[in-house]
């Protein structure tokens, strides 16, 4: 058992301590299992951890930056008593609800959990309740975060990174990554019960749940809209059809990636759409002069890529997009004192409280609430005529504010609003 080792080997971190060093972990306690791949190894798994004990820790890898899905392609658990278990998910998503019945009903221990409950619930896995390590490490007020850092200031001991951003679509798996993949849950538990100390100590115990639980129910986010116009460097495309050359560009990549399933800047980098929506090439061989359009991958759909420049040729001058995206929000916080000098005025005042706030509690800033948010309650004020600190906390609570949170910043915030709104004498 880890604990087991842990204890043990207590008398080693501290000698470590003394000379910063911390305990190297480089392979899990009892070795990399095999990867389960079929559906009656599934349920043997599910029946493993069935007959563990405590929460579950998990983890998932995905191929962001070679798959154009978010999917799980490897997904890592342990639990006391069941020790730790690999699964491909490819083989047996069909299968998945075998798992599902076990580890759903379950506390689950993640590090950075919203990254990896999507593809999770993808999958028809969803806690019970969470307790999110990266989480806990925020609202205890360490300054690294990352699973390494904060394992080896609570635990002593020293996690080996290195394949978190590989393709772990690939098969099969190397042997080192799976060792990698295994101590990634390998300490949660033991973390956990370290963070729960700390956030306890420190009487923040309550806003850390509030705050997972707002993790847990937060479900997926909405789209964006107009996705293109997060290409790299669009910026410096200035005028309407040269946009439209890059939307429909972009278009273009986007369902060759989805359809293939592989990453959209595999298939055409950014530059290469911004490069041709300005030179906007009326032949395939001027196409082909431009930067990575000549190589011999992107040869073979010059006439795809051709296509869509022509597309945004012919558009009418109606349906070309606009230089700027639609603003629903606040305007840029610098032409708040010349369009209304009063939320600037508010502006300054909140980020004064909130600044004194997160350094008196060791939280960041944005932890206490959001900045839009924040940005979004001084732009539209306060009826002075009415209590500030009721409006403030309505307005909070409607974007999503936790009890936690609302109960620290109202009352500062209150006193700020009624400071900056006070009419001149």
């Amino acid at each position: 058992m880890l604990r087991a080792r842990i204890v043990l080997a207590m008398s080693d971190v501290r000698a470590a301590s003394v000379e910063g060093d911390a305990v190297p972990l480089l392979a899990p306690t009892d070795g990399v299992p095999p990867v389960v791949q079929t559906a009656a190894d599934l349920r043997t798994a599910a029946e493993r951890l069935a007959q563990g004990e405590g929460p579950l820790a998990v983890d998932a890898e995905r191929a962001s930056g070679f798959r154009y899905s978010q999917r799980a392609y490897l997904i890592q658990l342990r639990r006391r008593g069941s020790g730790t278990v690999l699964i491909d998910p490819i083989p047996v998503t069909d299968d998945m609800a075998i798992l599902g019945a076990v580890l759903n009903p379950l506390e689950w221990v993640l590090h950075s959990a919203d990254q990896d409950l999507p593809c999770l619930a993808e999958l028809g896995l969803r806690p019970a309740a969470l307790f999110d390590t990266e989480l806990a490490g925020r609202l205890a007020g360490f300054e690294r975060v990352g699973l390494a850092p904060i394992v080896e200031r609570t635990l002593g001991l020293s996690l080996q990174k290195g394949h978190g951003a590989a393709d772990w679509s690939r098969r099969p798996l190397p042997a080192e990554w799976l060792n990698y993949a295994a101590l990634d849950v390998e300490v949660l538990l033991e973390l956990r019960e370290a963070m729960v100390t700390e956030l306890t100590k420190q009487n923040k115990i309550d806003w850390a749940t509030q705050e997972f639980e707002h993790v847990r129910t937060a479900g997926p986010s909405a789209p964006k809209p107009d996705r293109w116009r997060r290409v790299s460097h669009i910026h410096t495309l200035k005028q309407p059809r040269q946009l439209a050359a890059a939307r429909e560009l972009w278009l273009a990549r986007d369902e060759v990636a989805s359809t293939r399933d592989i990453a959209p800047s595999r298939v055409l980098p950014d530059s290469a759409i911004v490069a041709a929506a300005a030179a906007d090439p009326k032949s395939i061989d001027q196409l082909r002069q431009l930067p990575v359009f000549g190589g011999p991958r992107q040869r073979r759909s010059s006439s795809m890529w051709l296509a869509a420049l022509r597309r945004a040729r012919t558009l009418p001058e109606s349906e070309l997009p606009p230089l700027s995206q639609p603003h629903t929000g606040p305007p840029p916080t610098n032409r708040w004192s010349r369009r209304n000098p009063a939320a600037a005025q508010r502006l300054d005042a909140a980020r004064a409280v909130m600044a004194e706030l997160s350094e008196s509690l060791e939280i960041p800033v944005e932890n206490l609430l959001t900045p839009d948010l924040l940005r979004r309650l001084c732009w539209e004020g306060v009826a002075t005529e009415s209590d500030a600190a009721e409006q403030i906390d309505a307005f909070l609570a409607a974007g999503r504010a936790r009890r936690w949170q609302r109960e620290l910043v109202v009352p500062r915030l209150a006193v700020a609003f009624e400071t900056t709104d006070q009419p001149p004498t």
